[in-house]
């Protein structure tokens, strides 16, 4: 599959790779040793065990470990074994609670299936004439505590469904199927299918088809609501993480703002920097904030690094070519309801109250509208990539994908 070389083509014509060597003086090593239980992929597996079924993919020491009750979402994932870092966020004290939250079930893991739009005239998660607020949000059960089921599964992949009906805001009732087939990838497989070279490096590399299945007797049309697949993905956050996202040259009339940061109010300069085609995003899990990056601006790539923990994390979609069709999630009635942004970033922190849901920090893609006819599908698929290891080959990769070395990422906050 060639989807992603076509993306990689782009990102490298706008965002040139920058000169300079790398740091030798960085006290990067080939791998951080994890002395913290609660952090190691292991420890986690097994408390997952203790309180959901889980389907562990693995490849060497490379492995994830998936949660058929939450939708198939994979929960955390490892690229050195057992006692190697656990990558996705899990909370922990709502799991072993076992009590069913009001609003949401915010279970945690690195990817969960969603769909959109959130709010809106078009919303999935407000009851028809009900107001935008907090008391009044919902997600959908099949979104948060409805288990989907295995169709099949085996040591590198596995598939989940589900048949869903909802109403949206409007009074739409759409029927239809999810299936998510999630698939752990080897080396080779990850070059060829979206040519980054991880050999050499420790990695774990996962590939997720997300699918829509129009399974009611009318097509979806735009002027009744359209509903697009929303991935997010929670990661643990630390002082050293920064989010990278590549951006498209354009005319802002035309293809928008490089960054749409108004979803919680703006982001101060100190957590949010705009460098020619770059956008970076402080992710520490200490101030509550969330970015957008417009269709027409999005390379369908982005990605993080952790200085302190020594991992590079990439995230790549393809972005479709519909600009007209991402729906937005704004909890208003809304002028334009197929304006929204097709990836986000996400950075928890503090409500006004103190509490938190957290810490955690979120990378988040999603497709176009479907306007699909009865029988008709749509497919989102996504790659999440870990890579940790040799900080020369790591500074390699980052740099042929990012187009920016590790210390030009770290050294932006």
């Amino acid at each position: 599959m060639k989807l992603i070389g076509t993306i990689l083509t782009i990102l490298l014509s706008v965002s040139p790779i920058k000169n300079g060597s790398f740091n030798n003086n960085s006290n990067m090593k080939d791998s951080v040793k994890i002395t913290d239980k609660a952090k190691q992929y292991g420890f986690n597996r097994d408390f997952l065990k203790k309180h959901t079924d889980i389907i562990e993919l693995k490849n060497g020491a490379s492995a994830i470990t998936i949660a058929p009750a939450w939708q198939g979402r994979v929960m955390t994932s490892t690229s050195e074994g057992d006692k190697g870092f656990s990558f996705g966020w899990i909370n922990r004290d709502l799991i072993a609670n076992g009590k069913i939250a009001q609003h949401i079930n915010a279970f945690g893991g690195e990817e969960r299936l969603w769909l959109g739009p959130e709010g809106g005239q078009y919303s999935l998660f407000f009851r028809k004439g009900t107001q935008f607020t907090y008391e009044n949000w919902q997600t959908p059960d099949f979104m948060d505590t409805l288990p989907f089921s295995v169709v099949s599964a085996n040591d590198s992949s596995a598939l989940f469904g589900k048949e869903i009906s909802i109403e949206n805001y409007s009074g739409t009732v759409f029927n239809f199927r999810l299936e998510r087939d999630v698939t752990i990838l080897l080396a080779r497989d990850i070059l060829k299918q979206t040519s980054i070279d991880v050999n050499g490096l420790n990695y774990v590399g996962y590939r997720s088809d997300n699918t829509i299945i129009n399974k009611g007797d009318k097509a979806w049309q735009k002027e009744k609501g359209l509903l697009s697949i929303w991935m997010l993905g929670m990661f643990i956050p630390s002082p050293s993480v920064v989010v990278v996202i590549p951006v498209k040259d354009g005319d802002e009339k035309i293809a928008g703002p490089k960054v749409n940061d108004s979803y919680f109010g703006k982001i101060s300069a100190d957590r949010l920097k705009v460098s020619g085609n770059h956008i970076f995003f402080r992710a520490d899990g200490k101030s509550r904030g969330k970015l957008g990056i417009p269709p027409l601006r999005a390379t369908g790539l982005m990605g993080s690094y952790d200085s302190e923990n020594k991992i590079l994390t990439l995230l790549i979609c393809k972005i479709g070519n519909k600009p007209g069709r991402y729906v937005n999630s704004a909890w208003e009635i809304q002028k334009d309801p197929y304006s929204g942004d097709a990836l986000n970033s996400y950075n928890d922190g503090p409500l006004a109250d103190g509490t938190q849901m957290g810490p955690f920090y979120e990378l988040e893609t999603t497709s176009h509208g479907a306007e699909l006819l009865p029988g008709e599908k749509l497919t989102h698929t996504q790659f999440t990539l870990h890579i940790t290891g040799d900080p020369h080959l790591l500074d390699k990769v980052s740099r042929k994908v990012l187009g920016l070395s590790l210390d030009e990422i770290r050294s932006k906050f």
